[in-house]
């Protein structure tokens, strides 16, 4: 087993593994927050990951897994319903990697096509029980190495090249807002923050429906289950890592849980002040900004919210939209 830092990545390594994937992965943009349709006191800005390939943060770290892979001829597997699915079948045709995603057959239907057409082959399974029995049988029939969704510092490398940006994008920022899945995404962009802007107060947000990383800093250990009923459905990871939970453990002040109605309230305003259709994970920052724990929090503060990714078809996007407006108006 190799030894992964307790401190998350090194900086150095950081910019090295950034480097690598210059070229491929893009530099998304971090944009000031118009606050028309959801005035926010303070200086709010949104690093826009999902204009990232394969329209979500996940491409970094399964790209900088792959490129690592010891024995790339035997293949990889992953499992995921969704992004990671996507981000790990596109990671693969560009290097040359034969790819298997296993996937719920409750998977959404534009995100099944889209691994499709990256090229991956696709083997369904029902429960994330089901899904990872299939992972561990591919693993010892044909010597796959598995990409793990959330976990493993591959995963945490490239997800801390997100924070490397966003800190030379824009400058002295005193709180970020990072939706929380399994946890990769936060380990990795709160490893490099911590350690070159130590100041910086790094606040995770889950649903209420899937806080099993808030759960587990209660309990003091990873949950290896986790009861998930959000629309949030790439924010509903049915277990948390060791690793991953010991990086958040360190490094994040605090966590916030928004409801379904909050987050769909959000895409409502991305899309009236930014005039962009995102899912409801993507929305989960700026709707724990805008709760009422947080609201006034960062008057005379300049703070970054983190728009993780979209990958939804607009049918499911419209349909949120109008749960939002039906429920504003009761």
């Amino acid at each position: 087993m190799i030894d992964l830092p307790a401190t998350g990545p090194e900086p150095g390594r950081v910019r090295a593994v950034a480097e690598a994937l210059a070229g491929r992965i893009l530099c998304t943009p971090s944009v000031a927050w118009p606050g028309l349709d959801a005035p926010i006191a303070g200086d709010v800005w949104i690093k826009l990951e999902l204009l990232q390939r394969t329209g979500s943060f996940k491409a970094r770290g399964a790209l900088n897994s792959l490129m690592q892979l010891e024995d790339p001829t035997s293949g990889a597997v992953a499992f995921s319903a969704g992004n990671h699915a996507i981000a790990v079948a596109w990671a693969s045709r560009e290097l040359g990697v034969d790819a298997t995603v296993v996937m719920p057959r409750s998977a959404n239907a534009a995100r099944v096509a889209r691994v499709e057409q990256l090229g991956a082959r696709i083997v369904f399974g029902e429960a994330i029980s089901d899904l990872i029995t299939i992972v561990e049988r591919l693993q010892a029939e044909e010597g796959r190495s598995l990409i793990h969704p959330f976990d493993g510092g591959p995963i945490v490398e490239g997800t801390a090249t997100i924070g490397l940006e966003l800190l030379q994008q824009v400058d002295e920022l005193d709180a970020i807002y990072v939706p929380v899945g399994g946890g990769g995404l936060i380990a990795g962009v709160a490893s490099a923050i911590k350690q070159l802007r130590p100041s910086c107060r790094v606040y995770g947000v889950e649903p209420k429906g899937a806080d099993g990383m808030r759960q587990s800093l209660a309990a003091g250990n990873a949950m290896d289950k986790v009861e998930v009923d959000t629309i949030a459905d790439s924010l509903g990871a049915p277990m948390h890592r060791p690793y991953t939970y010991s990086l958040v453990e360190r490094y994040v002040d605090d966590i916030i849980t928004v409801s379904d109605q909050e987050m769909r309230h959000a895409m409502c305003s991305f899309f009236n002040d930014m005039k962009l259709a995102v899912e409801p994970a993507c929305a989960s920052s700026l709707a724990a900004l805008t709760s009422a724990g947080q609201a006034g929090r960062h008057s005379s503060e300049r703070v970054l919210l983190i728009a993780c990714g979209s990958n939804l078809d607009e049918h499911t996007w419209y349909s949120h939209i109008q749960q939002s407006r039906v429920q504003a108006f009761n």
